[in-house]
């Protein structure tokens, strides 16, 4: 493999910037010197070129991490929280040129991806504050003169993999906890938007963290990907992404028995019952429904609307979304940005194709934009169904775009067995002033994450886990840092 002393070199010949990984402490391109192609969702012009990792890369990230494991887990977790607290420091600093990058790898809007670059600095900021509060128990032994001490301690070596729609946010979910809680950690980003976590790799070396403790990879899920999850010095992976890629990796990781944290597929119910507000309803929907041209796992997937509010929230709701802008990422007056690739894009014309054959009526959109600006990228006009099913594909399978398939029911019970109908539990809506109904939900709604007269958006102190085919494990807050220390038990006798 050849070190090279910088991040970033301009292929001329291509016109594009090559970015390469970080691994322990070094930029390196991949062994094999293969590259992979970055293309704009807006434009499909190739804007960068990342390496191609291989198993033989990999494998020279995961040593390098465990060559510096022992000593970063031996440092005061306050002075670790100390290196991360400037680390989440330098990447506020640099929010406008990270937020370039995610617009043109991904295609979100300029002000969203200024948005993700402050949530990213935020996990890492968050569980670095929390260093000097990791806590283990002391309890009573049964015997004479003996402790019972209860220590928490890192796992070692972690794999981060991130899904492509907030690669830089989700990277830093899984960096902060893990490097805090003195693990170390392997990161590899999706392949489709790897540019903006790649350039974490500069200023983690700003901010003092030591060789190694932070590697950055990129390359095939098959090769790479693979390799990281099931060698032997991999003792945790977390990954964020589809519940397919979950659970290959849930079946790879068995092998060594290596610890599994997931964050998979949703289809988030989003119920309307006659005493909801209608108006902060469809605020709600319009916001998160449309967020990141729809491709975020906890986003309103499936509409469940009481008949009282039906036709109120109808007329609405399709008036507030045929308002919304598409266009340029980069202009202020954007509210939705193009689709991350064609493959993503063509996936959402054949679902909505297929709803409509199974006899959906189509009321809003349900087309490509046209127009010179749309002459390129990958663009899906926001689109609304009504008198849907829950036996239609669009209300069951997973639909990652500006769809809202929309449903009449009629009691609350109603509205409860079909949002469980469903395979997945990530994120749930729930639009009622009846505490009554809120209290069933907590104990009925079979969902990690339910949001009650609010559009989404977790919080770094709350808990995000999906239950069911949405994930094990979970992330943030203390329940989440939880998740990147196991348990070592001591018996101190001491007569």
């Amino acid at each position: 493999m050849t070190t090279c002393k910088t991040m970033m070199t301009r292929d001329t010949a291509a016109n594009c910037d090559h970015y390469r990984m970080w691994i322990g402490g070094q930029w390196c391109d991949a062994a094999s010197g293969k590259t992979i192609d970055v293309a704009s969702p807006t434009t499909e012009e190739v804007l960068f070129t990342v390496p191609c990792g291989s198993a033989e890369d990999a494998q020279l990230a995961l040593r390098s991490a465990q060559s510096a494991q022992a000593s970063w887990a031996a440092m005061p977790a306050v002075e670790r929280g100390a290196i991360l607290a400037k680390f989440a420091d330098l990447i506020r600093q640099n929010r406008e040129r990270l937020a370039t990058i995610l617009v043109q790898e991904m295609g979100k809007t300029y002000a969203l991806a200024l948005g993700e670059v402050d949530v990213s600095a935020d996990f890492i900021n968050f569980p670095a504050q929390a260093a000097r509060r990791l806590e283990g128990d002391i309890l009573p032994s049964d015997l004479p003169s003996e402790h019972i001490m209860i220590h928490k301690v890192p796992y070692g070596v972690c794999v981060g993999i991130a899904a492509w729609n907030f690669p830089l946010a989700l990277t830093c979910r899984k960096v902060g906890p893990a490097l805090t809680t003195g693990n170390v950690m392997v990161v590899k980003p999706p392949s489709v938007t790897p540019v903006a976590v790649l350039a974490l790799g500069e200023l983690a070396a700003e901010a003092g963290i030591p060789a190694g403790v932070l590697n950055l990879v990129t390359g095939g899920g098959y090769t790479m990907g693979e390799e990281l999850v099931t060698n032997k010095i991999t003792r945790l992976v977390t990954m964020t992404g589809s519940t397919a890629t979950g659970q290959e990796i849930f079946r790879k990781a068995a092998e060594n028995l290596t610890a599994v944290r997931l964050e998979l597929g949703g289809k988030a119910p989003f119920i309307l019952l006659e005493d909801g507000d209608v108006e902060k309803a469809v605020e709600a929907a319009v916001v998160s429904r449309h967020l990141n041209s729809g491709q975020v796992c906890t986003c309103p997937e499936r509409f469940y609307i009481h008949d009282a509010v039906y036709d109120e929230f109808l007329t609405k709701y399709i008036d507030a979304v045929s308002k919304l802008k598409m266009g340029d990422p980069m202009d202020s007056a954007t509210d939705i940005g193009p689709k991350v690739n064609a493959y993503e894009t063509d996936q959402l014309e054949k679902t909505v194709q297929l709803a409509i054959d199974q006899g959906a009526k189509l009321v809003l959109g349900g087309k490509r934009p046209s127009g010179k600006l749309f002459d390129r990228g990958h663009w899906y006009e926001p689109t609304i169904l009504t008198e849907c099913t829950n036996a239609m594909d669009v209300m069951r399978e997973e639909v990652f775009g500006v769809v809202s398939p929309i449903m009449r029911i009629h009691s609350f019970e109603e509205a409860l067995q079909l949002a469980n109908d469903s395979p997945y539990g990530l994120a749930a809506f729930l639009f009622t002033y009846d505490s009554r109904r809120i209290q069933r939900a907590v104990l009925e709604l079979e969902f990690g994450e339910v949001y009650v007269n609010r559009p989404m958006g977790e919080q770094r102190q709350g808990f995000h886990n999906g239950h069911k085919l949405s994930g094990t494990g979970g992330e943030d807050g203390r329940y989440g840092m939880d998740n990147y220390l196991e348990k070592k038990t001591f018996y101190v006798n001491f007569s």
